[in-house]
């Protein structure tokens, strides 16, 4: 028997679809009969949609900052800072999804909004987060705040390039050779 809420049945089901076909493919039904409850069980927790895409992202959010946390154990060093951020990508792209892995699941999220939508600035707002961790690790092996900016947006870019390729191979190879090009890079930066 699950001990898991409804609440939690639901926002699992729809993540599952949602990551699966797409958000605008996944109706209410769909959702209820994945979560085995009843559509006023799924009313009662997310008035509309749009709030269940809310939490939907948010999780997805949560998600990633709980595998880089589990990451950050490893941390020795900035550069294994700035590396930790690649294995936590990493991890959630051998995730065992039900269809394969797809990418980045908050940019594909992202992709189905307007441009300006509150969706699409949750998603941003994660990526931003994303970026000023990377900035985090590399003030403390550089001194000259453009430069650490400079790199963190490069490296910033770099990583999803690589999540957007392991998404369209369905496969963390592209990820693990993109931590191997930054990680040389660091090294030379520091070197130099």
């Amino acid at each position: 028997m699950s001990t898991k809420s409804a609440k939690q049945k639901i926002l699992d089901a729809a993540a599952t679809l949602f990551y699966n076909d797409g958000i605008a493919n996944t109706g209410i039904n769909s959702i209820t009969d994945k979560a085995q409850v009843a559509k006023m069980s799924l009313y009662n927790n997310f008035p509309t949609k749009a709030d269940l895409i809310s939490c939907y992202i948010e999780a997805r959010h949560q998600e990633w900052l709980d595998l880089y946390e589990q990451r950050k154990q490893q941390i020795k060093t900035p550069i294994d800072g700035v590396l930790a951020i690649f294995d936590a990508y990493q991890d959630h792209a051998e995730f065992a999804y039900e269809k394969g892995f797809r990418g980045c699941g908050l940019l594909n999220a992202a992709a189905e909004f307007p441009a300006h939508s509150p969706e699409r600035l949750a998603v941003k707002n994660h990526k931003d987060e994303i970026e000023s961790i990377v900035a985090n690790h590399l003030n403390q092996m550089i001194t000259d705040p453009q430069r650490v900016q400079e790199l963190a947006l490069l490296i910033s870019f770099i990583l999803e390039g690589s999540i957007a390729r392991a998404g369209l191979e369905s496969t963390s190879t592209k990820v693990f050779a993109a931590k191997k090009m930054v990680q040389t890079m660091l090294e030379q930066e520091i070197s130099n």
